[in-house]
């Protein structure tokens, strides 16, 4: 959902980004710079060609404000200063509207990141194809897996730029360790860690899914992930294209599956109260009765690390940290996530060559080092990232045998992934059956 892509890791201030990588005006690094030798010397970015004659701008939009924004400017400082591009970053907290107006306005960005693949493919008359060039560094880059979001019609229209994890469960390592717990490998090993927890006399997990009008997304986030381990990523594929009716017997399955845990009365919900809680919990504060001893276990994406109180610490032996929410057997790792896409509404020789910077391992290695940044490149360093959620990350992103799905209602018609399904889990939530919320969910897609 938008509102999952607008929450961002804290990052830096502007001063402390430049400060970190000793960018001079945010310009160019000097030799006190926390960025590689490679990354500070311009002959690295020769590639992209030289426009410091020209000094011709490039504009770039994005849903992308404040502290984050100020590290992905830092990032790009050198090739900035390299190749003589200007580039004009604007983020705007509203930016699915305001894109709409500014494309069919005739105004719109040279660049713009979008969220939603689902929103991005209502411009692609309006969008510049992928360059040979900048395809051919997209395909070394990523996986068909990321791709495939932003292809359209066979083109590549818009290469994968950040990467956020959403198969991850919260917990706490004193807890666990003081307990005995080990962090399970396999879902019968995370049932049977429940079942313990639950027997200990404190229910194991705990979860909010209230978001204003999103309300119910984190239901959505728990089907999906089911329905990727029980069905794999082409039945996930079939039903997010609506190839498959919405109550499928393999979407019962995986709505039932998530009910195993969400809807279990001896499970739910640690430190607030019975299942139909979650409806009044909102997801921000969803994990927070972990650092208060009230709760064991709480699925959530990694952005949920910028949720914690500033006393909680996050790391492997700190307050919180998180574990990949397993597949059936040890052997798989399937993940679902979000991320961010780079499309071009100006054909220009500037434009494309920003893009193909973008594209490339130079920016994902230097990104990661000015805050907490994942991204999904297949030449993104883990030991670049800021800090271990990022740099786990990284890892799980990084593991060839891994299967990897986009947030499934943010590729549905908006009336269907970010309207009826977000109903109908919630009404699912409060005790609706699983067949009648399905129902009402493929009746109003045929409608």
């Amino acid at each position: 959902m938008s509102i999952q892509t607008r929450l961002r890791l804290a990052g830096l201030t502007s001063a402390g980004v430049c400060a970190a990588l000793a960018i001079t005006a945010c310009g160019a690094p000097t030799e006190d710079s926390g960025l590689s030798e490679e990354e500070q010397d311009c002959a690295t970015y020769e590639q992209f060609g030289d426009f410091t004659e020209e000094q011709p701008s490039v504009s770039i939009y994005t849903p992308i404000t404040d502290a984050e924004a100020d590290a992905y400017e830092a990032a790009w400082a050198p090739f900035v200063e390299c190749t003589g591009i200007q580039v004009k970053y604007e983020g705007s907290n509203d930016f699915e509207a305001q894109i709409e107006v500014r494309v069919s306005g005739g105004d719109a960005p040279d660049i713009a990141v979008f969220p939603q693949p689902g929103l991005m493919a209502r411009y692609q008359e309006q969008m510049i194809p992928a360059s040979a060039e900048l395809e051919a560094l997209a395909s070394e880059g990523w996986s068909e897996d990321w791709l495939q979001y932003g292809t359209l019609d066979g083109q590549l229209y818009a290469q994968p730029l950040s990467a956020n994890l959403k198969s991850l469960v919260w917990y706490s390592p004193t807890q666990f360790s003081e307990n005995g717990y080990e962090i399970p490998e396999t879902w019968d090993e995370l049932i049977s860690l429940s079942d313990t927890i639950a027997d200990s006399g404190m229910k194991p997990w705990c979860a909010g899914i209230d978001s204003g009008d999103a309300t119910g997304w984190p239901v959505t986030d728990w089907v999906e992930d089911m329905l990727l381990r029980e069905s794999g990523g082409d039945v996930y594929d079939q039903w997010v294209n609506h190839e498959i009716p919405f109550n499928d017997p393999a979407i019962v399955a995986a709505v039932d599956k998530a009910g195993s845990i969400l809807k279990n009365e001896d499970y739910m919900n640690g430190g607030y109260g019975d299942v139909s809680s979650m409806a009044g919990v909102s997801f921000e504060e969803g994990g927070l009765p972990i650092a208060a001893g009230e709760c064991a276990l709480h699925r959530q994406a990694s952005f949920y690390s910028a949720q914690w109180p500033d006393e909680v610490e996050v790391g492997p032996e700190g307050d919180v940290f998180a574990f990949h929410l397993p597949g059936n057997t040890a052997d798989e790792t399937p993940l679902l996530g979000g991320g961010e896409f780079v499309a071009a509404f100006r054909d220009a020789p500037e434009v494309d060559a920003f893009r193909q910077y973008l594209s490339s391992d130079l920016f994902a290695n230097a990104r990661m080092k000015t805050g907490p940044w994942a991204s999904s490149h297949s030449g993104a360093d883990a030991a670049n990232a800021t800090d271990p959620l990022m740099e786990m990350t990284v890892e799980l992103f990084s593991d060839p045998e891994a299967e990897f799905r986009f947030d499934g209602s943010d590729l549905m018609p908006g009336d269907i992934g970010s309207k009826a399904f977000l109903e109908e889990m919630t009404e699912w939530i409060k005790g609706k059956s699983t067949e009648d919320a399905l129902d009402a969910v493929e009746k109003a897609w045929e409608d």
